[in-house]
C-alpha cells in the first residue's frame, strides 16, 4: 500500500512539475511572442524579453522577431516611360509591427516574404514604367552644372532615383501595416542597362568624350595662340624699347665723338686738314687707280709741300 501511494505522489510531483514548465516560457530579447488558446489569440502581444507565465496546456506562444528584416527580390528587366528596359534589383528592410495582426494575417516569415514580394514588384513596376530613364538611373542629389553634355535631358527631369525608391517605400507603405508589417525603407541595390541598351550608352559615352576633348583641344589651342600672341607683343616691345636705347646711345656717341673731333680741328685746323687728305688718298688712289689731274690740283696740295 505504501508503495503504491508513493507511486502515485511521484507521479503527482511529476505532472506538478510538468505543468508549472509547460506554464512559463522565456522570451529572448529580440523576440517577441502571441499567446494562443486553442488556436485563437489571447491578450495583446509579448514585447518584454524575460520569463512570462501562461496557462499550461491550454495555452501556446508563438514568437516571432523583432528585429529588422531583409527582403531581396529577383533582379527584374522592367520597361521605362519612355520605352526603354532597365535591369532593377531592389532591396528592403521591413520588420514585425504588431506580431497579433502578422499572426492572423499572414502567419510566418516565408510567407511574409512572398506577400512583400508581391507588394513591392508590383509597386517598383508601376513607378518605373511612369518614369523615363534618366530618372531611374541618375541620383537625386545630382547637379545640372556638372553634366553640360545632357542639357535637353536635364530640362525633362523631376525626381531621381533616391525620390523614386523614396515614392516606393510610401505606396508600399500604406498596404504592409495590414499585415502587421512596417516597411522600413526600400533601396536599388544594383541599377543597369540591358545589353542593347548598354552598347548605346557606351557608344555615347564615347562619343560625348571625344566631344569634350576635342572642346578642350580647341580651347588649348586658343590659350596657346593668345600666349604666343602675348609673347610676341612683349617680344616686339622689348626688342623696340631695346633699338630706341640703342639709337639714344649711339646718338650720344655720335655727339660725342662729333664733339672731339670738333675740339681737335679748332686746336690745329691745318693738321686736321693734312689727316683727312690722307684718309681721301687711302679711299682714292687704290693699286690699280689712275688719276689725271692737274699739277696745281688742291687733292694733292700737301705732296706738293714736301718737293
Amino acid at each position: 500500500m505504501n508503495k503504491i501511494l508513493r507511486t502515485i505522489g511521484i507521479i503527482i510531483v511529476i505532472a506538478l512539475i510538468v505543468t508549472v514548465a509547460n506554464g512559463f516560457y522565456i522570451l529572448e530579447e529580440g523576440k517577441q511572442a502571441v499567446i494562443t488558446q486553442f488556436g485563437r489569440p489571447v491578450g495583446q502581444p509579448v514585447i518584454e524579453a524575460g520569463l512570462h507565465f501562461k496557462t499550461p496546456y491550454i495555452q501556446e506562444a508563438t514568437f516571432f522577431e523583432k528585429r529588422i528584416l531583409i527582403w531581396d527580390g529577383d533582379p527584374n528587366q522592367i520597361p521605362t516611360n519612355d520605352k526603354t528596359f532597365v535591369y532593377l534589383d531592389v532591396t528592403a528592410r521591413w520588420r514585425i509591427a504588431d506580431a497579433l495582426i502578422f499572426l492572423q494575417a499572414v502567419n510566418n516569415e516565408i510567407r511574409a516574404q512572398t506577400i512583400l514580394d508581391d507588394i513591392l514588384d508590383g509597386t517598383v513596376r508601376d513607378l518605373v514604367n511612369k518614369n523615363d530613364l534618366v530618372e531611374i538611373i541618375r541620383s537625386s542629389d545630382f547637379s545640372p552644372e556638372t553634366m553640360t553634355n545632357y542639357q535637353v535631358e536635364v530640362e525633362k527631369l523631376k525626381y531621381g532615383r533616391d525620390e523614386i525608391t523614396a515614392m516606393i517605400h510610401g505606396a508600399a507603405s500604406k498596404i504592409t501595416p495590414k499585415y502587421g508589417i512596417e516597411l522600413v525603407d526600400v533601396m536599388f541595390k544594383r541599377v543597369n542597362y540591358i545589353d542593347t541598351v548598354r552598347r548605346k550608352v557606351y557608344d555615347r559615352m564615347i562619343s560625348e568624350r571625344k566631344r569634350i576633348a576635342a572642346e578642350k583641344r580647341s580651347m588649348g589651342e586658343g590659350q596657346k595662340a593668345e600666349i604666343m600672341g602675348k609673347v610676341e607683343r612683349e617680344l616686339k616691345v622689348i626688342i623696340s624699347t631695346a633699338n630706341r636705347e640703342a639709337e639714344e646711345i649711339k646718338g650720344k656717341a655720335d655727339a660725342e665723338a662729333a664733339k672731339i673731333y670738333a675740339d681737335a680741328y679748332n686746336q690745329d685746323p691745318e693738321f686736321y686738314s693734312f689727316i683727312k687728305s690722307l684718309e681721301s688718298y687711302k679711299d682714292a688712289v687704290g693699286q690699280n687707280t689712275n688719276l689725271v689731274i692737274s699739277a696745281d690740283s688742291e687733292f694733292y696740295k700737301f705732296l706738293q709741300k714736301l718737293k
